[in-house]
């Protein structure tokens, strides 16, 4: 790990003001990303900005919908009641990933940032294109099995790695952040982005922006939802695939409907062809399989993951069935 300075900040302004001047500044929350990828000498930050002595830890209900603060921890939201009665799709996402000693320190602001778990990303020995811009793609030619089938490009094929975000994907979640030029508010589904020729740049973050607030709208299918994780073990790993599911059926009809797909794309990945095709159909097998084949109709496997096409298309109905009341 190369030395680095640490600050805390009392202020979200102050911590703006404190990493926006130095490009190799960094945040710090949780830490338990920015951490481990210090320690492999990925990210070599010289300066680090603690914002937990911020107040944006609050989980709290805003109008019709609800706010969470950047700094809350994934087991605060994941346990909170307003989160498992309104939106449990999203609770169900935060308890299936990493552990409870990691979801305890992780929160909500870092979940959004974390990186790939891309095995060739993490090692320095090997050329990435997200970790040093113009080395190459290690994964493409490479061993691939967990790599993305959507969203990738012949510089990256790295997997984002979050399930929350999934599941805030699908319920239209919308991010506050504070920089250096003010305030603005960005849907999720924008949030991240496609790797294209540019995979070192993952959000539409400007530097110095700070993360300050997730917020989640009302909606007439956010407590008719599920995330369904398929993974090589039942804990403490990433998705293969991975689906957030959310329905609103009225008299055995759909009339709204989200599904967002993990483990598959180089971002959270939003199914809005799926979306369209469950739109005012009868919630059976027959349209909850068009949907699946909808959503993965784009998928472009490399040589060890086309595994993943048949097995998100399974995935997609079971959530489906299981948010249908059918399972």
């Amino acid at each position: 790990m190369q030395p680095f300075s640490y600050k805390k900040a009392g202020q979200a302004e102050n911590a703006v003001a404190l990493v926006t001047p130095d490009a190799q500044a960094s945040y710090i929350a949780g830490g338990t990303s920015l951490i481990d990828l210090m320690k492999l000498n990925v990210q070599t930050p010289r300066e680090l900005v603690d914002i937990n002595p911020l107040p944006l830890s609050k989980i709290e209900v805003q109008g019709n919908g609800v706010r969470i603060g950047a700094t809350a921890s994934n087991s605060d939201v994941a346990y909170n009641p307003i989160i498992q009665e309104r939106y449990p799709v999203l609770s169900e996402a935060l308890l299936s990933g990493a552990s409870p000693q990691l979801r305890n320190m992780a929160t909500v602001g870092g979940n959004l940032l974390q990186r790939t778990r891309c095995y060739y990303f993490r090692d320095t020995s090997m050329p990435c294109n997200k970790r040093v811009p113009g080395s190459g793609c290690a994964a493409i030619e490479g061993y691939n099995r967990i790599h993305a089938i959507l969203g990738g490009s012949d510089r990256c094929i790295a997997t984002h790695p979050s399930d929350m975000a999934v599941a805030m994907v699908a319920l239209d979640a919308v991010v506050q952040t504070r920089g250096p030029r003010g305030e603005r508010s960005i849907p999720l589904v924008d949030f991240h982005l496609l790797p294209g020729e540019t995979p070192e740049r993952e959000t539409v973050l400007e530097h110095g922006e700070l993360i300050v607030a997730v917020d989640l709208p009302a909606s007439t299918f956010g407590k008719r939802s599920h995330y369904l994780k398929v993974r090589d073990r039942a804990s403490y790993a990433f998705a293969m695939t991975s689906v957030a599911a959310a329905l609103d059926i009225q008299n055995g009809i759909i009339r709204s409907a989200r599904i967002a797909l993990g483990g598959v794309g180089t971002k959270p990945w939003r199914a809005t062809e799926a979306e369209k095709i469950l739109l005012n159909k009868p919630a059976n097998q027959a349209t909850f399989q068009a949907a699946a084949d909808a959503a993965i109709a784009g998928a472009k496997p490399q040589k060890y993951n086309g595994f993943k096409v048949e097995l998100t298309k399974r995935t997609i109905v079971k959530a489906l069935f299981t948010v249908g009341g059918m399972a």
